[in-house]
C-alpha cells in the first residue's frame, strides 16, 4: 500500500510525504514515492496522518456480557475512532483470573476483531499470584482493583496485593484518592512498574508528580471524559444524572484543569478511554457505572488541540507512542520505518457535531452527543490494509499483539 500526500509531524515540523507499506510494515517515508503496478494507492489529500491510536483500557464485554458490546462491534468502534490497537480488561464473565480462562477467552475471540488487540490479566481477591506467574508473558499487565468498580474483583487483602505486585510484569490499578498513594507505595517497595488507570482528581495528579520526582517507574492515564466532562454535566438534567455515571465519578472543573496540566507537563503519560459500554436502556433503568468512549476519543482529543489545551505532537505521544512504549507492545505507536503500517487519516478541519445516529457501538449512545468534534477520522489502516473509510468497514484483520 502507498499512502500519498500525507501531512505528518516530524519532530514538531509539518511535512508532506508518501508512506509505503509492504508486508505489513512501513518500509519507506519520503516525498514522491513511485508506485508499483500492484500497489494499492490511497490519497490522504494533505490531511494529517497519525500513527494508529493505542488504547490500553477498554472493556469489550466479551465473553459473558456481549449484549452490551462484543469483540466485533467494539473493534468496529475502535476502527471508526482511529484506534488500531486496544487492550481488553479482565472483568468479563468469567473473570480472567486463571491461565485456563485466559486461554479460553483468547480462543473464543480469535478472528472477531477489526483491529489488533491484547489482554490484561486480573488480580484476584483470593491471591492468584501462582496463575500470574504462568501468564506473565501472555498478557499486557496484571489489572488489580483497589476500589469498587463493575464486577466482583476488588482486592483488599494486603498479602494478596503484595504477592500480585511481586509476581507481575507491570501492575495496572484501578485506584482512587488515597489508594493511588497506596499503590505508589507498593510499587516503590517491590520495585515494580505501576500503571495508574483513569486519574480523576488534582490530588491524584500531585501524587504521581511527586512519585516521578522520586524517580519511580509510575505511569498515569487519563480518560477523555475526565478531561472534558465534570459534575456540572452530570447534574444538567435527570437523564444525564443516569448516563454520565462512571467509576471513578466525574469530578469538578478544577480537577479537569489539573488533569489537562498533568497531561501537558508529562505527569500523565497516556489517554485510555475506559470504554465501558452499557445499553442506554440499562443506564436509564437503574444506576449503572461506565460509559462508551473509544469511538470518539481521538475526535475529542483533537478538540483539545483546537482549544490549545494540548499540542498535536503531545496528542500523538499520549495516544500512540507512549502507550506502546510503556507496555512494550512490538512495532506499534510510531510512523517510522520498521513499525507496523497502522495509520489514521484525519480531517482536522471537520467541525461537525458528534451524533448518535452514526455510532457502531452496541451501547448506542455517547457522552459526547452534540459536541463539536475537533476533527474527523476519514480512514483507518491496519498493517497496510484499509479497515475503515468513509463509514464503511473492510474485513476483520485484527490479531493479538506481541511484545518486545
Amino acid at each position: 500500500m502507498l499512502v500519498k500526500n500525507c501531512k505528518i509531524l516530524d519532530k514538531g515540523i509539518e511535512k508532506i510525504v508518501d508512506i509505503l507499506i509492504e508486508n505489513e510494515k512501513i518500509i519507506k517515508i519520503d516525498k514522491n514515492i513511485d508506485r508499483c503496478d500492484d500497489t494499492e494507492v490511497i490519497d490522504a489529500n494533505k490531511n494529517f496522518v497519525l500513527p494508529g491510536i493505542v488504547d490500553l483500557h477498554t472493556h469489550m464485554r466479551d465473553p459473558g456480557l456481549s449484549q452490551k458490546e462484543d469483540f466485533t462491534t467494539g473493534s468496529m468502534a475502535c476502527a471508526k475512532g482511529g484506534v488500531t490497537t486496544f487492550v481488553d480488561m479482565p472483568n468479563t464473565v468469567p473473570a480472567v483470573i486463571t491461565e485456563k480462562i485466559l486461554d479460553e477467552k483468547k480462543e473464543i475471540l480469535k478472528g472477531k476483531s477489526y483491529v489488533d488487540y491484547g489482554f490484561n490479566f486480573g488480580g484476584s481477591k483470593n491471591d492468584n499470584s501462582s496463575e500470574i506467574c504462568k501468564v506473565v508473558d501472555k498478557v499486557v499487565a496484571t489489572k488489580i482493583f483497589l476500589n469498587v468498580s463493575t464486577g466482583d474483583m476488588l482486592v483488599t487483602d494486603e498479602n494478596a496485593i503484595v504477592n500480585i505486585f511481586k509476581n507481575s510484569k507491570i501492575v495496572a490499578v484501578h485506584a482512587e484518592g488515597e489508594m493511588v498513594k497506596k499503590a505508589i507505595e507498593f510499587a516503590k517497595k517491590y520495585n515494580k512498574p505501576l500503571y495508574l488507570c483513569h486519574l480523576s482528581t488534582e490530588e491524584e495528579v500531585n501524587f504521581v508528580r511527586e512519585a516521578k520526582k522520586e524517580g519511580l517507574e509510575v505511569y498515569a492515564e487519563v480518560t477523555p471524559h475526565h478531561l472534558f466532562l465534570n459534575d456540572s454535566d452530570v447534574n444538567r438534567n435527570e437523564k444525564s444524572k443516569m448516563l454520565l455515571r462512571t467509576k471513578p465519578e466525574l469530578k469538578t472543573k478544577k480537577d479537569n484543569e489539573a488533569l489537562w496540566e498533568g497531561l501537558r507537563d508529562g505527569t500523565i503519560d497516556t489517554i485510555g478511554t475506559d470504554h465501558a459500554p452499557h445499553l442506554i436502556e440499562e443506564k436509564l433503568k437503574k444506576l449503572t457505572f461506565g460509559m462508551p468512549s473509544v469511538e470518539n476519543s481521538l475526535e475529542m482529543m483533537l478538540k483539545g488541540v483546537k482549544e490549545n489545551k494540548i499540542t498535536l505532537q503531545r496528542l500523538i505521544e499520549v495516544m500512540s507512542t507512549s502507550p506502546a512504549k510503556i507496555m512494550k507492545i512490538k512495532n506499534k505507536g510510531k510512523l517510522e520505518v520498521g513499525y507496523d503500517g497502522d495509520l489514521v487519516i484525519v480531517d482536522i478541519n471537520d467541525s461537525t457535531k458528534i451524533d448518535k445516529e452514526s455510532l457502531v457501538t452496541k451501547a448506542n449512545w455517547t457522552p459526547y452527543e452534540g459536541v463539536v468534534r475537533g476533527g474527523k477520522v476519514l480512514t483507518t489502516i491496519l498493517r497496510g490494509k484499509k479497515i475503515y473509510s468513509d463509514n464503511k468497514f473492510y474485513g476483520i484483520n485484527g490479531r493479538e499483539i506481541s511484545y518486545e
